[in-house]
């Protein structure tokens, strides 16, 4: 159990040795200097409150996630009685994650306080979570998006691809990943372990409900132009950029498998070809040194990059986000530190007994070159492939929490 669960608890059992009632749902608004438009949104969130409470028969209250505002928007949110919560850490997730954590309802409504999105919009959304669902995520392309809302390039651009992107890695199935109204059940918003503390928190919401194999569902949002005049605290390109390297991060069986295997395909393709060569001549192509030092080289990274993914991949079960599936059970049941130390000192022995005998062929004759570089691309291949076995080894054996078999029932970090 978290901190944060721990602590709503101890308010919730303060409240009810009181006699007080704990919200149902809590509108969570990320606040930093949003003075011009604060009164608007927490209007607009107190009748979305009024809207459902008369539908659903649920109480809520308000949560200013205050982000180190200069400009008075405390004051302001408190005489109208929202209830601020002061988040030390910047940033968009930062602000989002310390409000969430602050709130008291079991349903999580969260949207900007810039005057963009309308709360009216959450009431279907707190509906689909009272029917079930464990994340319900705006899309602005259904509902509209009015003109001068969104950029082009984020319109155009940025948002399908990365939204895309997120849908082919963790097939999440949502029409706009980035729409910043979505509700979430408290439950479900402790069991994520939501840490990023910029825009690309919006990404690792629904990328870890999808990996948690979580139920989410989507409602129309509409997006308006905010109430601003200052510039917006979103940078496009900067934003987008995070957004897409967390992706990757969270995806390492895209990020380092397809490439471990593509390497892995080639580079034994022709050192395969090398040593039919070498064995029979005339039975292919010859395939000479250039290529087969080619196809050692890819050999060893397509080794590394399918250790990275091996590595990638326990963290996230380790960290509680990522479920174990047959893939880890079958590398639980034959691979851990002593399997790999065992294979990568045998094919570093070998490798060695290679090059000996490279060695001594090169004395035999009487220092001159080799025919063929295939015998000590091997030896030292085989060398290279053996301590990347037993460094990798021990590198999943810290992952795993200092543990010799890394998928044996691996534990959450500590809360």
């Amino acid at each position: 159990m978290t901190h944060a669960s721990e602590w709503i608890e101890g308010v919730g059992d303060a409240a009810a040795a009181a006699g007080a009632e704990l919200p149902d749902v809590a509108i969570i608004m990320p606040c930093l200097n949003e003075r011009q438009s604060l009164a608007h949104c927490i209007a607009n969130a107190r009748a979305a409150l009024a809207r459902i409470a008369e539908l659903y028969g649920l109480s809520g209250e308000i949560v200013i996630a205050d982000n180190g505002s200069t400009d008075g928007s405390q004051a302001i949110a408190e005489s109208l009685g929202a209830r601020v919560v002061p988040v030390a850490q910047r940033g968009y997730g930062a602000a989002l994650i310390g409000g969430c954590e602050a709130a008291l309802g079991r349903f999580l409504l969260m949207a900007d306080a810039d005057g963009s999105y309308d709360f009216a919009d959450g009431v279907a959304m707190v509906g689909r979570l009272l029917d079930g669902a464990d994340l319900c995520i705006g899309s602005r392309f259904a509902g509209g998006i009015a003109a001068g809302a969104m950029p082009w390039k984020n319109r155009y651009l940025g948002n399908p691809a990365l939204t895309a992107l997120l849908n082919l890695f963790f097939k999440a199935g949502i029409e706009d990943a980035h729409c910043g109204i979505r509700a979430i059940t408290k439950r479900a918003f402790l069991a994520c372990g939501l840490s990023a503390t910029g825009m690309e928190f919006a990404s690792e919401m629904v990328v870890k409900a999808s990996l948690k194999q979580m139920r989410i569902e989507q409602t129309p949002a509409t997006l308006s132009p905010d109430l601003r005049t200052r510039a917006p605290h979103l940078r496009p390109w900067r934003d987008g950029w995070r957004h897409l390297r967390y992706l990757l991060m969270l995806a390492p069986g895209w990020l380092f498998g397809i490439p471990a295997l593509a390497a892995l395909a080639v580079g034994g393709g022709l050192l395969a070809g090398a040593t039919i060569e070498f064995l029979r001549p005339g039975t292919l192509p010859q395939i000479g040194t250039y290529w087969t030092l080619l196809g050692a080289g890819l050999v060893a990274i397509g080794h590394l990059a399918a250790l990275q993914t091996l590595a990638g991949h326990l963290y996230g079960v380790c960290a509680g986000y990522r479920p174990a599936t047959w893939l880890t059970r079958l590398e639980g049941r034959w691979a851990n530190l002593e399997t790999m130390l065992v294979g990568g000192l045998l094919a570093a022995g070998a490798g060695g007994l290679i090059l000996v005998a490279v060695a001594f062929g090169w004395a035999n004759r009487h220092f001159q070159p080799a025919a063929s570089v295939l015998p000590p691309a091997l030896g030292v291949l085989l060398i290279q492939l053996g301590l990347q076995n037993a460094f990798g080894g021990f590198l999943l054996a810290i992952i795993a929490g200092h543990e010799a078999r890394f998928f044996d029932s691996p534990s959450p970090p500590p809360s």
